[in-house]
């Protein structure tokens, strides 16, 4: 039977000012290529059943989106900070601490990367170009999804090593934030060449990786298709 994939949602609004509940079609594309079955999880559960939903899935996918609140890690406060939702914060840091303590399957993208850090202790830089000496431009506009601006040095013997099966990829960038403290609990992964951490792992977790970048639109890339592919394999065990 096919895994059931839980992906994490943003809020927004249509034309006539109504709520809707939003993500990109390329996280349900990437999981469907790779055999999944994706299942969306809207924010609004997070005061009442986010935990009867989790038990009916076989693996959580934290998408990007807005900002995290400082109410959950030591940041510094700053203008640009944006797009704040506490209750995707909420249920996000509720499936992901529930997903650890349970061996549960996940992948962090973006947003969700930063979600696994700060959830698990870490902190952030809540504005890369004024606060981390010599960054890249990692914040490129939305239609650049496809465009790969720099690299990622993948770390030797670590576990996305394994999946993505290659020691540098070419990844997209479209993040103002960025992995500041490391969690005590993960290891780093990869880093982009002005030193920013991109990769972390949650080591003797059957599947506990997250990424800066956004894998979504590069399945095109072998590296892309086999990260996709084992986080689903995973799942379905």
């Amino acid at each position: 039977m096919q895994p059931i994939i839980g992906i994490t949602t943003n809020h927004s609004s249509n034309a006539y000012n109504q709520t809707t509940v939003l993500l990109n079609e390329a996280y349900v594309k990437a999981i469907l290529q790779a055999g999944g079955v994706p299942v969306l999880i809207p924010s609004s559960i997070a005061e009442n059943g986010w935990d009867a939903l989790y038990a009916r899935l076989d693996g959580i996918l934290f998408s990007g989106g807005g900002d995290i609140s400082l109410a959950y890690f030591e940041g510094d406060p700053h203008p640009r900070i944006d797009d704040v939702d506490p209750q995707r914060d909420a249920v996000e840091l509720n499936m992901l601490r529930a997903a650890v303590s349970d061996g549960k399957p996940f992948l962090g993208i973006c947003r969700g990367c930063q979600v696994v850090n700060v959830g698990l202790g870490g902190t952030l830089y809540t504005h890369l170009p004024d606060q981390f000496p010599n960054a890249l431009d990692h914040s490129y506009p939305g239609n650049m999804r496809t465009v790969l601006v720099h690299e990622v040095k993948i770390e030797e013997g670590t576990h996305i090593a394994d999946v993505l099966g290659e020691p540098i990829v070419r990844v997209n960038s479209h993040h103002h934030q960025g992995l500041k403290d490391i969690a005590a609990s993960l290891r780093i992964a990869g880093h982009s060449p002005d030193g920013l951490v991109e990769a972390i792992e949650l080591p003797d977790h059957p599947f506990g990786l997250a990424v800066q970048w956004h894998p979504e639109w590069l399945t095109d890339q072998r590296s892309t298709r086999n990260l996709f592919r084992r986080f689903v394999e995973a799942a379905e065990k």
